[in-house]
This record gives structure tokens, C-alpha cells and sequence, in this order.
């Protein structure tokens, strides 16, 4: 840590202050500042108008690479564009303010400040700044005397120091240590919202920031350090929490592509923000337009330079769900000179060739896919059928652009977006996966998917790039899990699956993708997993990916006969593979899919393994979640169990589930709303009916009254048919359409046969509802349940990349 005492005052070495730092100040007498201290090692020299940095590849977080006749033709038509520039001294620290400064810092290291006192002492130590703030705030030491100041003084005085230094406030942001004075700054703001009586001050002195941020636009974005300043400027104006900013700026590959691979549909509303706090929305739309006509002539730059890609990306995803705001902002990003809007022309028809060839470029794809993601119905439609219909192939081909095309593919909309989409990419597939541009071919299969359109075409296509019409079907699923492996061999009709090998992550999401279909569109896929080696199985369960891809074929619309020959194959490696953290979710899954038979047989193999599992991070949830404690010590109840809760759930799903194909029950799956997903509702259904089946989690099986509870949890999960009709004299009728005996052929027949512990005999007459009176006239009646553990976190459906994800190379 760095010593904030007189020690670390005296050994700082001379500085130079005659030196000054250039920059843009349009309209201001103000201009740039440039702090006297010699670079340090990290360091690297700033060209605010070079378009592609010396240390583009080397700096690029996403490990794309440039390409180089873009950065060429980049750099050389704007480099040497001529602005207005001046130059302004920064100020010496006079040795008594650096004495002082020195004292403070010694006060807060000795611990001899109360923590009452502490605002005061913070407060006055503010005022002696005042005036003083640009060469105080980029001192490499005082800075950090600044930043615990501005975090222990109270709202008042941290508006005053604001205001103070508003018109040097974006010399402090483009600053090494001033940054950070500048970032302090606006967490302390952020934590001063809560008070509502100080939101008025705050929005005062925000307001006069974002002006002077508006006319120094270009730099600031510009400047490796003030463009992260300027991005959680943005984040506190439309309220996101700067404590959690660094998962916000620049977003991880591995999260991109679990939103670009769901099967959910995109969210343009803007609620896929989450903990927001109260915010400056108005502020936010004002700071973003008046950057942007402030730095109008120098967009092109704004485009290609890495950091003001950022910082655009950043207010796009801001804005998101504002369509209003954003057919304002993005023509103006793409270079549009156009000043009426009302047109409906975002894109300029001249302007199309010179965005196909930025998109080669590694910033400005980087900001071409979120301005795809966040483009209002109207905007994406002209990108579809203006810049990207007839080159969506050429431009898939390549490093930068095949991102791009990605997220064109994953924001697609309707039916006609698709159909423009497959007539070009769709017969293309093979090609995409022999240049190796498997993203675009994941992102597609997904996007059909989540659109139901062109579900045969695309099992069919991807099969028939994998697998020629004289080669055995059960070759599909072994090469798509080497996707990468079996392309670039030399002899694809020599490959073999090699043991110990990482499976391919994108292909193993193809795959996973594939097994949502019904059972129909896919019988090549089922027979190839099917006819898998039981060895080559136990490795590509045991492998992140292809456990995933396992679980997925255990969940699909495929016949249980045909899932119970892949489980048999894993016989004897049960308990090894429930030592794994991913391998323990493929045992519970296959757990799940089993008959009582096989379900005993990996409960013996789990018992064998029980106290080396329960010492794992995963093991005990495991073993409680498939009762081994119960089946060593009860066998017999265990079996009766288990076979109850089949049959429940087995009789719920011929009412209700999607494997009966039955019009009527397909028909209901249609009706159920929109932000409802059947295989997940599906799911929780079976928790629910293990819940109230389950002994292990109710020392005491259930009564009359948790019954009901079901059916709430039921129609919570989309099954409206579970409804109930009060009746004056206390009874209740509870009908439940395709199915009137399910609850009393599946509920009563459990307690019936297990006779759980708990239970006692009883001889009361209830008039209750049908299954409850059932229940009660075989003599049970419950004893009170103990709540579930609230701390049993398991992997959940949208968590659908198999740790560690292997990010695609860019």
C-alpha cells in the first residue's frame, strides 16, 4: 500500500512543473493540462486522434485482432486533423499546503480521528483545497489524501470541492492519479442518494460537471484514464450502483455469449437492469446528445479509437428501451450528417460502404454489435436489408466481423428478420465451420430456436455438415463435440474421438441447442448419442461441456427407453463422476430420468462413495438431494418413495407436460403466458411434487392445507388449471381439468404405501376436498415441517456455458 505520511513525502523524487499537457477545449479560454512528473513504466504515451493505438493488440481486453489495413487507412485519415488547442500551467504544491496535507494524512494513519469528528476534519481539510484542486488531485501522493477526504466529508462540502473544480474537473478525470480523485468523487456522490434531501444538491453540481464533460467530449473520451471516469459518470446518472461498475464496463465474452446463445427472447425495455437506485435520467439524455454535438466533426475518430468505443458502448446500453433517444444518438454515432430525423433514413445510403469496411475494425465492431442489440424495430430493420442483405456471408468470414453478425443474428426479432437471415447463412453452414466461424453457426441455430422458424432445416443442415449421406448417423454428435478437432484434421474420414481432449465448448452449445427440438427433428441426433461407447460416454460426461450436452438429452422430448440405454452405459461410474462439480449434475439429472431400478443402483454407487462426496463443496447437497441417508438406512421406504413420486410426476405430465401428444395438453402448453418457459416450468412442477412427496425435506408428511399450497405454487408457474371453489359449509371443491383423479390416484397412493414416519393414526371425519378427504380416511394426518435450507444454491437453467468457458478468439 502507498504511505500517505511525511515518510513517503520525503522520498518523493523532484518534479518538474513547467510542462503542459494539450487539448481540446472548444470555446474555452481553459485548455489542457499536462502534470510535470515523468511517465511512469505503464504509462503509454496518448494520441487522441490516432485511430488505431501502437499497443492496440497488446491492450485490447478482447483479444481481437486489428486489422491492419483498417488501422492504416484509419490512422491516416485522421491523425493529422488540425484542432483548436491550448495549453494552461499546473501549479507547483507549495511545500506549507504540502506540510499540512502530510499532518492530515498522519492524523488518519495514527487512528487519532473519531469517527464523529471525522466529517468536520475531512470538511476543513476540503476548504484549504479550494483553488488549489488540479495540481492537489494529480500529486501521485496527495491524491490518495484526497480520495479519503472526499469519502469521509459529508455531501455538502463534497458538492462545494465539485463545484470548486468543475471547469478543471475533466483535466482531473484525463489524469493518472487525478482519476482516481475523480472516481472517488462520484462514489461519494452516489452514496450521499440515498439522502433525499441532498438529491438537489447532487443534481447542481452534476449538472455543471456534465457541461464541461459535454465541451471537452472528444478528449475525455479519448484519454485512456477520463474515459472511465466519463462511463461511471453515465452509470451514476441512470442510477446503476458504481460499486458493481467493473462487470458493467467491459462486459466478459463468456456473458455475451450466454445472452446471445439463451432461448429466451432479448429484452428491449431496459429491464434487464437490475438494483437500480435513483438516478439523473435527465442528466443521462443530456450528457450523452451533447457529447455527441459537441464531438460531431470528429466522430470518425470517436468510431476506431478503443477507449471512446467504450465509452459510446456504454451509454447505448444505458439508453436501451428509450427508442425515442436512441434514433437520435446511433445516426449520429454512424457518421450521419443528416439534421431532420422525421425521415425515418437513419443510414445514409453513402454511408453504407464505409460502415461494411469499419467493421473490420476492432473498436468499431465492438461498438457496431451493441448498437445491433440496443437498435430500435425501424434501426435494425434498414441494417438488415441496407448494409448487411447480400454480405452477411463476407462479412461472417472475417475475425472482427464475424462478432458483429453474431449479434445481428442473436437481436433478430420476427419471422421476415429470419427469413433474410437463413436464405444467406442457412445453406453456408458447412463453410462457416471449415473457416472456423462456429459463433455465427451457434448464434444461428439459437436464434431459430428461440423463434421456432426453420427447426428442421437447421438439424437437417448442421447434420449434413458433419456427416455425408454414406456415413452411419452416429458420427454427428462425436464430431460436433470436436467441432474444432475433426474440421482442421487433415483426413476428416480418418478422425477419431481422441481420449483426455476438451470437448468444444461451441459445439457442445450446438448441441444443446439441437436437443430442445421435439424428438421428430432430431432422431439422427438421438441415435448418434445413443450408439456412443460406454467409455466414450463416462468421458464426455466427465468433460464440463459435454456433461451439459448429456443433460440436455436427458431433458429432451426423446422416449425414456432411449435414455435409459445412454444411463446404462454409465453404470459402475457413477460415484467417480459425482466427485466431479460437473459431473455431480449429470448424476442428478440422470437420477432424475431414471426408473426405480436404475435410481437404486446410483444411490448403492453413491453410497459407496458417501463420506469422500460429503467432504466436497457439492457433495452434501447431492447426497441429500437423491437421500442416500435414507436408502442406506430404509431401502424399502426409499424404493416405495421414489416410485411415488414417479408416479406422480409421471401422471402430471400426461395431463399437463409436453411429452403427451395429446392436442388438447399441447394446446394448454401454448396457452401457458409468455415469460413462462415450459421445460422450466416443467421443472420446478417436479420440485413442487418432490417437495410435498418427500420425506427428507418434511420430517412429517403433508396435510390437508399444504395441498393447497401446490396448486398456488402450480398456477404460479403458468398451470392455471389448478383451480378452487370455496362452498359455504366450509368444503372445498378442487377440480383440475385433463386429470380429475391426479391428485388422489398420486398424492394419497404415496402416503398409502410409505407410511411415512411422522404420521400419526387418526379417527377424525374431515369434510375436506376429494384428495384431502382421501387422505385423511387412510389415517394419516401431519405433523409440523421444518423449512428447507435456504443455502442450497445449485446451477440454475440460464447458466448454460460449461465452466471454464474457452473464449472465442477475436
Amino acid at each position: 500500500m502507498t504511505s500517505f505520511g511525511s515518510k513517503a513525502l520525503k522520498s518523493r523524487r523532484p518534479q518538474s512543473h513547467n510542462l503542459v499537457e494539450t487539448s481540446q477545449m472548444a470555446g474555452e479560454d481553459n485548455s489542457s493540462v499536462q502534470n510535470g512528473r515523468k511517465q511512469g513504466k505503464n504509462r503509454r504515451p496518448r494520441d487522441a486522434h490516432l485511430s488505431m493505438d501502437k499497443d492496440h493488440t497488446k491492450g485490447n481486453p478482447s483479444r481481437r485482432f486489428p486489422d491492419k489495413d483498417v488501422g492504416a487507412h484509419n490512422s491516416s485519415k485522421h491523425q493529422n486533423q488540425s484542432m483548436p488547442q491550448k495549453s494552461i500551467l499546473r501549479k507547483t504544491v507549495d511545500p506549507e499546503t504540502t506540510r499540512y496535507f502530510s499532518e492530515i494524512a498522519n492524523m488518519f494513519e495514527s487512528g487519532g480521528i473519531d469517527l464523529e469528528e471525522r466529517p468536520v476534519v475531512c470538511g476543513n481539510a476540503l476548504e484549504e483545497t479550494r483553488g488549489k484542486e488540479l495540481e492537489l488531485a494529480t500529486d501521485t501522493i496527495i491524491s490518495h489524501i484526497l480520495q479519503t477526504l472526499l469519502q469521509g466529508c459529508d455531501v455538502e462540502q463534497l458538492c462545494g470541492f465539485l463545484l470548486s473544480c468543475t471547469k478543471e474537473f475533466p483535466f482531473i478525470a484525463m489524469d493518472k492519479s487525478g482519476s482516481h480523485v475523480a472516481e472517488t468523487s462520484l462514489k461519494s456522490l452516489a452514496v450521499h442518494l440515498q439522502d433525499n434531501e441532498a438529491y438537489a444538491a447532487i443534481d447542481g453540481a452534476l449538472t455543471k460537471i456534465c457541461q464541461v464533460i459535454a465541451v471537452n467530449s472528444v478528449d475525455v473520451m479519448c484519454s485512456r484514464y477520463g474515459s472511465h471516469v466519463l462511463r461511471s459518470l453515465l452509470c451514476l446518472c441512470k442510477g446503476i450502483p458504481l460499486d458493481s461498475l467493473e462487470g458493467f464496463h467491459i462486459t466478459k465474452s463468456s456473458s455475451i455469449l450466454s445472452e446471445r446463445l439463451n432461448s429466451r427472447l432479448p429484452q428491449p425495455d431496459g429491464s434487464h437492469f437490475s438494483n437500480l437506485q435513483q438516478g439523473f435520467p435527465h442528466l443521462l439524455k443530456f450528457l450523452v446528445r451533447e457529447m455527441l454535438i459537441c464531438a460531431k466533426e470528429d466522430i470518425a475518430t470517436l468510431q476506431v479509437n478503443k477507449y471512446s468505443s467504450f465509452v459510446l458502448q456504454t451509454a447505448l446500453k444505458l439508453l436501451m428501451g428509450d427508442d425515442q433517444e436512441l434514433l437520435l444518438v446511433i445516426p449520429i454515432i454512424l457518421g450521419s450528417h443528416s439534421e431532420d430525423i422525421a425521415e425515418a433514413k437513419f443510414i445514409e445510403t453513402t454511408a453504407v460502404p464505409e460502415i461494411k469496411y469499419l467493421l473490420k475494425d476492432t473498436a468499431y465492431s465492438h461498438l457496431m454489435e451493441v448498437i445491433l442489440e440496443v437498435a430500435p424495430k425501424a434501426l435494425y430493420n434498414q441494417f438488415l436489408t441496407e448494409v448487411f442483405r447480400g454480405s452477411l456471408f463476407e462479412i461472417s468470414s472475417h475475425h472482427c466481423g464475424s462478432f458483429v453478425v453474431q449479434a445481428l443474428v442473436s437481436s433478430a426479432k420476427s419471422q421476415g428478420q429470419m427469413d433474410l437471415i437463413w436464405g444467406e447463412l442457412g445453406p453456408k453452414m458447412k463453410e462457416l465451420l471449415e473457416i472456423g466461424k462456429h459463433g455465427v453457426v451457434a448464434s444461428l441455430l439459437a436464434a431459430c430456436q428461440r423463434l421456432h422458424t426453420y427447426g428442421y432445416e437447421s438439424c437437417r443442415v448442421l447434420a449434413a455438415a458433419v456427416c455425408s449421406e454414406s456415413e452411419s448417423p452416429s458420427c454427428i454428435v462425436p464430431r460436433i463435440l470436436f467441432l474444432e478437432s475433426y474440421f482442421f484434421c487433415e483426413e476428416r474420414s480418418t478422425w477419431k474421438w481422441t481420449k483426455g481432449y476438451r470437448m468444444h465448448t461451441l459445439g457442445c452449445l450446438m448441441l444443446q441447442t439441437i436437443f430442445r427440438y421435439s424428438s421428430e427433428l432430431i432422431q439422427s441426433y438421438i441415435t448418434s448419442i445413443t450408439s456412443i461407447e460406454p467409455d466414450l460416454v463416462f468421458e464426455a460426461a466427465k468433460d464440463a461441456g459435454g456433461g451439459r450436452v448429456v443433460e440436455s438429452f436427458l431433458s429432451s422430448d426423446a422416449s425414456a427407453k432411449q435414455k435409459q440405454k445412454l444411463i446404462a452405459t454409465l453404470r459402475g461410474h457413477f460415484g467417480e463422476l459425482s466427485m466431479l462439480p460437473s459431473g455431480s449434475f449429470t448424476v442428478e439429472k440422470c437420477f432424475t430420468a431414471s426408473n426405480v431400478s436404475v435410481k437404486e443402483m446410483i444411490a448403492s454407487e453413491l453410497l459407496a462413495v458417501q463420506s469422500e462426496l460429503s467432504k466436497t463443496k457439492h457433495g452434501p447437497f447431492l447426497l441429500k438431494k437423491l437421500d442416500v441417508d435414507g436408502f442406506a438406512m430404509r431401502p424399502d421406504q426409499w424404493k416405495s418413495r421414489q416410485a411415488s413420486k414417479q408416479t406422480a410426476y409421471r401422471e402430471f405430465v400426461a395431463a399437463f407436460g409436453s411429452e403427451s401428444k395429446k392436442s388438447q395438453n399441447e394446446s394448454f402448453l401454448r396457452s401457458l403466458p409468455s415469460h413462462v418457459s415450459t421445460q422450466k416450468s416443467l421443472k420446478k412442477m417436479r420440485e413442487e411434487i418432490d417437495r410435498c412427496l418427500d420425506t427428507s425435506h418434511h420430517p412429517a408428511p403433508i396435510s390437508t392445507s399444504e395441498f393447497s399450497g401446490l396448486e398456488k405454487s402450480m398456477e404460479k408457474l403458468g398451470f392455471s388449471s389448478f383451480k378452487r371453489t370455496k362452498i359455504e359449509h366450509g368444503e372445498t371443491a378442487t377440480k383440475v381439468r385433463n386429470s380429475k383423479k391426479f391428485m388422489e390416484n398420486s398424492m394419497v397412493t404415496a402416503f398409502k404405501k410409505e407410511k411415512p414416519k411422522g404420521w400419526k393414526k387418526t379417527l377424525a371425519k374431515d369434510e375436506a376436498t376429494p384428495v384431502s378427504k382421501a387422505v385423511v380416511n387412510s389415517g394419516y394426518v401431519q405433523q409440523p415441517a421444518k423449512p428447507a435450507n435456504r443455502n442450497e444454491k445449485r446451477r440454475t437453467q440460464t447458466d448454460c456455458l460449461a465452466p471454464p468457458l474457452k473464449k472465442q478468439k477475436r
